[in-house]
């Protein structure tokens, strides 16, 4: 199968076995970000983000975006402020793949499932679907070293699908794919947001990404990274590819687009 290629299996095949989450999704109260070697990451930011809501954090590059994200899961510990989560339901798809070299595809993908403790059979089944759906079937015995970028990236992408978490995090995710590949991920991503009311936070460049995936669009400033103003998507989900022609989806979309050009 070509690497451009993405299975039809919805994302709901994946979670079709466990009802929707009903956490209580995610909240930053004054958190701001200084490094150990003095670098102003984050002023202090305020962000709640509730199940069935997807919010996409867009800004200039080192706004403090993916700093968020780490906050967020616990990687990094904030300055300033506190962090409301559940980091035992919380799934993360890192801009790297982050994975094993020594485990295959399929391996690699039931790593979540497998250290939270799922029987063998079901970490298969969950792992066959998502490899199924980010278009990898053929490859579940490859290893990461005979993968290319997309590739390895869609199998991070499958190894946190299988959690079904109730808060998910998303770092770019889709920024190593074709474009063919990235837009019928956002519509399978979006039918699985839809269908399972998550808390997602997805950090992206693409303002049409964002407008498209999104029930909320968060602009942030240059470093260190503020709040710079927020804009609601008052549209239907799932998504349809259509509505990137919407008049609502394309005013949205350049009111996004002049407050990051005013901002750098």
């Amino acid at each position: 199968m070509p690497e451009s290629a993405v299975a039809a299996r919805s994302l709901l095949d994946v979670a079709a076995a466990v009802e929707s989450p009903a956490g209580k999704g995610l909240a930053f109260e004054g958190v701001s970000l200084v490094y150990p070697d003095g670098t102003h990451a984050l002023a202090p930011v305020d962000l709640t983000v509730a199940p069935g809501e997807f919010v996409s954090l867009v800004g200039p590059s080192g706004c403090g975006k993916s700093s968020l994200l780490r906050l967020a899961s616990g990687l990094v510990e904030p300055t300033t402020g506190s962090i409301d989560v559940d980091r035992d339901q919380l799934g993360y798809v890192f801009q790297d793949p982050t994975l094993m070299p020594w485990r295959t595809v399929t391996a690699n993908v039931e790593l979540l499932a497998e250290l939270h403790g799922l029987k063998k059979a079901e970490r298969r089944r969950l792992a066959s679907a998502a490899i199924d759906l980010v278009g990898l079937t053929g490859f579940e015995s490859h290893l990461p070293a005979r993968l290319s970028g997309g590739m390895k990236m869609r199998t991070s992408l499958a190894r946190s699908l299988t959690m079904n978490p109730e808060v998910f995090l998303f770092d770019e995710p889709f920024g190593a794919l074709d474009e063919i590949s990235r837009g019928r991920l956002n519509d399978e991503l979006s039918r699985l947001f839809s269908q399972r009311q998550f808390a997602g936070v997805f950090v992206t460049h693409s303002v049409q990404e964002a407008v498209y995936l999104s029930t909320r669009v968060v602009v942030m400033s240059p470093r260190p990274g503020r709040i710079a103003a927020t804009f609601d998507v008052p549209l239907p989900v799932p998504r349809d590819p259509e509505m990137r022609f919407d008049p609502v989806f394309t005013d949205i979309a350049h009111h996004v687009s002049s407050v990051l050009r005013e901002g750098s």
